[in-house]
């Protein structure tokens, strides 16, 4: 199987000022952090880069410091998926523009369209572009699932080439593996459930947690790719606390706290998202602490 974007990308957060606004700078710095740390690739403006509260203008901003950043030594998937399929469109051609080399689209999110619904606009974003698209499918904040034949159906596009499985359904991730072409990649869209879903087919990860252990998240899936079960799972059991303390307030809110803390200030979440809970950041330190000897 082929990993288009890399094997370990990250749901890349977005730094902001104290004042509230995108910190461009640390954009730039923190794309270079996560690279030089295991990550193949990044995912910019993404559930994690808090995609709802910024502005088109800063989003295009952002593909712009990510790609002067990395340049090729990582793949930058833009987030460019909404609820709105012209938006979406617009989106990702500005996006390709700004040098990207990847657009993630998300399921469209509150309007709940049918499988249909769903074929038209993920085909139309791809039509826009010819960038390789990475579809999201995370009915959790979307409250719609790509279904299995709607994925088989959207595969035989050439330019929709991988998805972000975050749907935490294994029986779903082995049956659409089964229905995917060879060639159609599966991302896990939740750390806690990477190493499970390469056993049944997944690719890879586009992961959160990999902000603060990237290093150690490479190694595992290297050893998952290798075959050596053991070692994954060694240090999927070492890293499991770090991915359960990341998520036990809504995501980006423990990562950004985690950072601040333990990289560089990247502000608080905007609203409607709030810092978390200084016991977060606690939990998320002390499993950390363990995870460094890995």
């Amino acid at each position: 199987m082929k990993a288009p974007f890399g094997e370990v990308l990250t749901a890349m957060i977005t730094p902001f000022t104290d004042s509230g606004e995108v910190d461009y700078d640390k954009v730039w710095r923190l794309a270079r952090f996560l690279v030089d740390n295991g990550s193949d690739g990044l995912v910019v403006t993404g559930t994690t880069g808090e995609a709802p509260v910024l502005t088109s203008d800063e989003k295009v901003a952002i593909y712009r410091a990510v790609v002067e950043a990395v340049g090729d030594r990582a793949t930058v998937v833009a987030g460019t998926g909404t609820y709105n399929t012209a938006e979406s469109v617009e989106l990702s051609q500005r996006a390709a523009e700004a040098g990207a080399h990847a657009v993630m689209a998300v399921t469209p999110y509150y309007s709940k369209p049918d499988q249909n619904g769903l074929v038209r606009h993920f085909s139309t974003i791809a039509d826009a572009t010819d960038l390789p698209v990475l579809l999201y499918n995370i009915p959790g904040r979307s409250a719609r699932l790509i279904e299995v034949d709607t994925l088989a159906r959207l595969s035989a596009h050439p330019n929709i080439v991988a998805v972000k499985d975050a749907v935490m359904d294994i029986d779903h991730t082995a049956t659409a593996r089964l229905a995917l072409p060879p060639d159609f990649a599966i991302y896990s869209g939740q750390d806690s459930y990477t190493l499970a879903m390469m056993v049944v087919g997944a690719i890879g990860v586009v992961s959160v947690a990999s902000h603060l252990v990237g290093k150690q998240i490479k190694r595992m899936v290297r050893a998952a790719h290798d075959g050596d079960w053991a070692e994954a799972q060694r240090l999927n059991y070492g890293l499991l606390p770090v991915f359960y303390s990341c998520f036990t307030e809504p995501s980006p809110m423990p990562v950004k706290g985690a950072m601040s803390r333990m990289w560089e200030p990247v502000g608080e979440p905007r609203p409607p998202l709030v810092p978390a809970a200084a016991a977060t950041i606690d939990a998320i330190e002390q499993a950390l602490g363990k995870a460094q000897s890995l």
